[in-house]
């Protein structure tokens, strides 16, 4: 079978303005929790994508650690190329696709770090080895496998069973003016709801063609 003739036809569900939600927050949440209730394999996985400071762009698969009113949170090594192209050019993209139901989200908006308060409570909470492992991988660079090995026996002897959270290292969240719901639909004419920040405050919806 040739590439091209690999294909889908979706009919799972529909999404009609009358059934959303009044705000993206809502309408995520309702979504993500049908996620939840229907197994789907890493709901909380979402393609983060940057752009470095002449905007080339990466992408990259990174985890969901909360969501609210506020925006969306997700935890790295600051010093990484993420890190540093979000420090560089403070915008970013995130991608959920839900392939069992269908769906996607994309969302847009502003990125800052969150508090260290945050951060500390999100680092105390990973498993040990997950702690560890912060403070021995120099995230992006180039590291050969016996050299994470030994450092990551380094640091389990040094730091014992508390270590504090490296200060490279917390979240980011994004703020979002822009997320787009989309329902895969027979046909290719897949339904697409954009929820876009007013100027004035709360939030525009409307429909895009698919």
């Amino acid at each position: 079978m040739s590439v091209a003739d690999i294909r889908t036809n979706y009919h799972k569900g529909v999404l009609l303005e009358e059934s959303s939600a009044a705000t993206p927050l809502e309408q995520f949440t309702h979504w993500f929790n049908d996620a939840m209730k229907a197994n789907v394999v890493e709901p909380t996985a979402m393609t983060l994508a940057s752009a470095d400071s002449h905007g080339r762009p990466s992408a990259r698969i990174v985890l969901l650690k909360g969501f609210d009113e506020r925006g969306f949170v997700f935890f790295t090594n600051y010093e990484s190329r993420k890190g540093e192209e979000l420090s560089a050019n403070p915008r970013a993209s995130l991608l959920f696709f839900w392939a069992a139901l269908e769906r996607q989200v994309r969302i847009e908006g502003e990125v800052a770090k969150v508090a260290d308060d945050e951060s500390d409570a999100y680092y105390d909470s990973r498993p040990l080895g997950s702690r560890i492992g912060a403070w021995a991988s120099p995230q992006s660079r180039p590291i050969t496998h016996d050299a994470l090995q030994a450092r990551t026996r380094q640091f389990t002897e040094s730091l014992g069973e508390h270590p504090a959270r490296p200060p490279f290292w917390g979240g980011f969240r994004i703020a979002p003016d822009y997320v787009e719901f989309w329902q895969g639909r027979p046909s290719r004419l897949h339904d697409r709801l954009v929820y876009r920040r007013a100027a004035e405050g709360g939030w525009a919806r409307g429909r895009l063609a698919p």
